[in-house]
């Protein structure tokens, strides 16, 4: 019974470069790690507001965009536009 099963044990090579090695780690240190999102010339504040849920629901009726469409209305009603 066991004269149909595959052997399992292969050769396989790695084609992958050793990365440890000090030609890769000298690469590796010298260039600038960059994580993350990149910034916004406008950088924002983040707060905590308590709305009504119905004017809550009203801009998230809008879909995708709906803080954003706060802050345009924030923006008017405070006389910034």
């Amino acid at each position: 019974m066991n004269g149909n099963k595959k052997s399992t044990d292969r050769d396989l090579e790695d084609d992958a470069p050793d990365l440890s090695s000090g030609f890769w780690r000298e690469r590796f240190d010298k260039v600038a790690v960059k994580r993350g999102r990149p910034r916004s010339a406008s950088s924002k504040v983040s707060t905590t507001i308590r709305l009504d849920p119905d004017v809550l629901e009203r801009f998230k009726s809008g879909g995708p965009g709906w803080q954003g469409r706060i802050n345009a209305a924030l923006r008017k009603a405070a006389g910034l536009n």
